[in-house]
């Protein structure tokens, strides 16, 4: 199931859309499922062969709330990419479902935000959970296990317009190096983030159930911008590693939410 943002709802009315239903604050529709996923068939199984000696890896974000009950299964997909190599996947968060009855602790209203640009840049209607976007160009429902694995595969023959090392000596920099910049230049972002959480959720559409989320967001931070001259940023390593960050990652971005071109990862406990 697909879950539409909730101040969607008032637009699509506003336009004729859709009838407005009293008390009802979000809108829901029904995803079409994999034919793999269907009751009773086998389901997909995501095998890459994306190049882990690739010269970055592919970026996957999945918008998710531990609030939605839709969730569940493409924080699943995500757990399962999370350990392939020439991937890098990451959970961001959204609020927008806390009010429901749960508050989502890892939320944050800028990760919503996030979501919001790419909508803009994918030319999106609305945003939704749960959402996987892939390199910034293509979004997916976060479930359609087939769906996303096939656009990492497509994703994986790309190649970097810029390339991005990341090094732990000397407190930590990242290394960015020459090339093409896109006109108007490109945001380079920093994100940490911790290996996996356990929630048992007490409220909500997901009350009761313990929910496990793999490589989720704690910060997104911007270092500057990269306009095609080498450049290099310093990262505060320790100060990470003090906060329980299982990896930090460097990605650089088109604007603020168009194609990633460029992007490196780095295992901060030794076991992401």
């Amino acid at each position: 199931m697909l879950r539409k943002h909730p101040s969607t709802l008032a637009t699509l009315c506003a336009t004729g859309a859709l009838a407005l239903f009293a008390g009802v604050g979000f809108w829901a529709v029904e995803a079409a499922p994999d034919s793999e996923s269907a009751l009773g068939a086998k389901p997909v199984t995501l095998q890459l062969a994306a190049d882990p000696a690739a010269e970055r890896p592919v970026v996957v974000e999945l918008f998710t709330s531990q609030g939605c009950s839709s969730c569940p299964p493409a924080d699943a997909v995500l757990g399962e990419l999370a350990h392939q190599p020439g991937v890098l996947a990451l959970s961001f968060h959204v609020d927008y479902w806390d009010y429901i009855g749960w508050k989502d602790p890892f939320a944050a209203a800028q990760f919503t935000e996030r979501q919001r640009d790419y909508a803009a840049k994918l030319g999106l209607r609305y945003v939704y959970t749960p959402q996987i976007v892939v390199n910034g160009r293509q979004d997916i429902v976060g479930s359609k296990r087939r769906q996303v694995a096939d656009a990492i595969e497509e994703a994986s023959h790309s190649a970097p317009v810029v390339k991005v090392t990341l090094d732990a000596e000397n407190g930590g920099r990242a290394l960015l190096s020459a090339g093409h910049a896109p006109k108007g230049g490109a945001t380079v972002w920093l994100i940490t983030f911790d290996d996996a959480h356990e929630t048992q959720v007490a409220r909500g559409e997901n009350g009761g159930r313990k929910l496990i989320n793999s490589n989720v967001v704690r910060e997104l931070t911007t270092l500057g911008t990269w306009d095609g001259e080498a450049k290099e940023f310093a990262l505060d390593v320790a100060a990470a590693r003090a906060e329980g960050r299982g990896g930090c990652a460097v990605i650089v971005q088109e604007g603020r939410g168009g194609p990633v071109i460029g992007a490196a990862v780095m295992d901060l406990d030794g076991s992401s």
